[in-house]
This record gives C-alpha cells, sequence and structure tokens, in this order.
C-alpha cells in the first residue's frame, strides 16, 4: 500500500520574525506620518489631535504587548493630545526601543 506523507518543512522563525519586525517599523511610520498631519491644517489639526490621541494609544498598545506596548500607549496619548508635540515620531521611537536597544 502507497501511502504519501507530508513533507516535513522546517518553520524559518527567523525570517518571520525579521519580516514582522520591519512590517510593525513600516505601519509606524505611517502612523507617525498620520499624527503629524495635523501640522499641514492649522486650528483644525489640533481638533483632529482629540480624535488621533486615542487612536494612536491603542494602535501602539495592540502593536507592542506587554509593558512597552502600554508604556508606549500612555507616551503617544500625551504626545498626542498635547498642542505642539505631534513631530515626536511616538510609533519609531518605541520600534527603536524594542529591536534595537532592548533587543527583544
Amino acid at each position: 500500500m502507497n501511502t504519501i506523507e507530508p513533507e516535513i518543512i522546517e518553520p524559518q522563525a527567523h525570517d518571520e520574525s525579521q519580516s514582522g519586525k520591519y512590517r510593525l517599523l513600516a505601519l509606524g511610520i505611517l502612523f507617525d506620518a498620520i499624527g503629524m498631519l495635523s501640522f499641514t491644517l492649522p486650528l483644525i489639526g489640533e481638533f483632529s489631535d482629540v480624535i488621533w490621541a486615542p487612536i494612536s494609544a491603542m494602535l501602539i498598545y495592540k502593536m507592542y504587548k506587554g509593558a512597552v506596548g502600554k508604556i508606549g500607549g500612555m507616551v503617544s496619548f500625551i504626545e498626542e493630545i498635547i498642542p505642539g508635540l505631534d513631530f515626536i515620531p511616538t510609533f519609531t521611537l518605541t520600534w527603536i526601543y524594542k529591536y534595537v536597544i532592548k533587543k527583544d
């Protein structure tokens, strides 16, 4: 009797984690750019920060689990809600902390 056995393919976790890591960086840069859009619309832009602040906090919390996500979410919320601090790239800085400084 012929049996067909599935091929055993070892997962390449290193490659997947590398692509996932850079996917987070790309998303972070995009979200930082969205946060900086308020500079393009004087007065109206600062009102949009009231909407963007909780969204950015939730996004960073979901992107980075654990303490990094919680602290990043709080920092992101504060940075977005205070007028004039939109130039700080919180998502990108969180990525740098997690993957360059902390090297998780």
